[in-house]
């Protein structure tokens, strides 16, 4: 028997939105005296520098900034980077977790099994604790492939909670198969578009799929029909290149559908002259090495995709990656790499956060954003302490392998997402977790009570 609507959710929805309404009035900040790792590659890193955030914008980067009315949050001794960006995600599973059990329960079959047993306020939960979950870790930014949106009130439900949790994101919308029985609402797309606008900081985009049988001709009118719809929109679109990875890479140079509003996600198996095809067409690349290795794919060497500029990484879902954790991500392609080359000098640290921030923002098309930190840009940021046990012993120089190889969500200190600080002194803002957990727990045990016969 399905469990009726979770009544905690429209009280925790309401809760943390009046936590982020309180936190826009605080005004400016100023990040003082912090490692700040601005990844603009003109600027690169200064050793003593202030952030100073006045109207949700960096103003100003360098030493002893006058702090004038701002708000002082001491960074001594600790980084400063932009927030990581993750390119790929599938929060709606996030009350999910635990139940892709490998052999006893592969992460394709749980999740198509559970997922039609969603209603909008699960949808709602699921996103918001697994968007909490990213800020928490530094991850400011994603793009979430909500491939489960059965109804309005479904899509409705994933932008609320995005929007409650503080992240900037671009909400890729779409429908739960590859079939033409479930066709993208395009109109509600469009509309939820319309009332966006340009700047929001939660954007929408398209969730496409390509046909399962590229020869039904009917099911490729109805794609086009979606991808024309984004387009004449002017948004961004993603879709997976994976479980064939080959033949669909194919069929997208085929019908000269690539493009720089196109970004692929799993391309592990892609040739050169795919990925080639990918570049000159000015697309980007999401790779999300935990998830790709997780479910078989292959290993993700970073290496092998170097021809395609416009690249980033994901979790692709906090229950599938374990927990929404960039360094973890980080950490993996890192090892991949050289564990792949048999040689630990072929690793570059620094192009990991770069892929993880500046590289990851352009791949989403929002390098004019967010990515870097400097003047001009959102102020979107985190601190990360050096003061945990894991930290200790770094003995100076350049701090990227530290950050790469040592670092955790437990040492981000604080998070700023559009000039609204998030996480302070180690804790999110204004969130009732205790509440949070449970009304996810009551979400989670109501999926597998309701959950489709197999």
């Amino acid at each position: 028997m399905r469990f009726p609507t979770i009544p905690l959710a429209a009280t925790l929805l309401a809760l943390t939105t009046a936590a982020a309404a309180a936190s826009a009035d605080d005004g400016a900040l100023l990040v003082r005296n912090g490692h700040v790792l601005t990844m603009d590659p003109q600027t690169g890193d200064l050793p003593r520098a202030d952030v100073l955030v006045r109207d949700g914008r960096i103003v100003a980067v360098g030493p002893d900034l006058d702090p004038g009315d701002a708000r002082v949050i001491d960074a001594a001794g600790a980084y400063v980077l932009p927030g990581f960006v993750d390119t790929h995600s599938h929060l709606y599973t996030t009350t999910m977790r635990g139940q892709f059990r490998n052999a006893d329960g592969a992460y394709f079959d749980t999740a198509e099994a559970l997922a039609p047993s969603m209603t909008p306020d699960d949808v709602r939960i699921a996103m918001h604790v697994g968007a909490l979950e990213l800020l928490d870790g530094g991850i400011t930014t994603t793009g979430d492939f909500f491939d489960n949106v059965r109804t309005p009130a479904h899509g409705e439900a994933g932008l609320q909670a995005l929007d409650a949790a503080g992240i900037r994101a671009v909400l890729y919308y779409g429908g739960p198969d590859k079939s033409t029985r479930h066709p993208i609402d395009v109109e509600h797309l469009s509309a939820l578009a319309a009332a966006r606008g340009a700047e929001a900081r939660v954007r929408m985009g398209l969730a496409w799929r390509l046909p399962r049988d590229r020869d039904d001709a009917d099911n490729w009118a109805m794609r086009m029909h979606e991808r024309d719809t984004a387009r004449a929109l002017g948004l961004p679109v993603q879709v997976h290149v994976s479980v064939e990875p080959g033949p669909i890479f194919d069929a997208l140079i085929a019908r000269d559908l690539l493009a720089p509003d196109l970004s692929l996600v799993h391309a592990t198996d892609a040739t050169p002259a795919q990925l080639q095809a990918l570049e000159t067409a000015g697309g980007a690349l999401s790779l999300t090495p935990i998830s790709e290795h997780r479910v078989g794919y292959g290993p993700t060497r970073i290496d092998h995709f170097a021809a395609v500029r416009r690249q980033g990484l994901g979790i692709d879902g906090n229950a599938l990656a374990g927990r929404g954790d960039m360094f973890a991500i980080m950490r993996l392609a890192a090892l991949t790499w050289s564990g792949e080359a048999r040689d630990e000098t072929v690793v570059d640290p620094r192009a990991l956060l770069d892929l993880a921030t500046r590289r990851g923002a352009d791949a989403l098309g929002l390098g004019a954003i967010t990515g870097t930190l400097v003047p001009g840009k959102r102020a979107d940021l985190q601190v990360i302490a050096a003061d945990s046990l894991q930290m200790a012993g770094f003995g100076g120089g350049d701090p990227a392998a530290l950050l790469v190889y040592s670092a955790s969500p437990a040492d981000v200190r604080t998070v700023i997402v559009d000039g609204v600080l998030v996480k302070a002194d180690g804790a999110l803002v204004d969130v009732d977790l205790p509440q949070l957990r449970e009304a996810a727990q009551q979400s989670a045990r109501a999926l597998l009570e309701g959950r489709a016969p197999r």
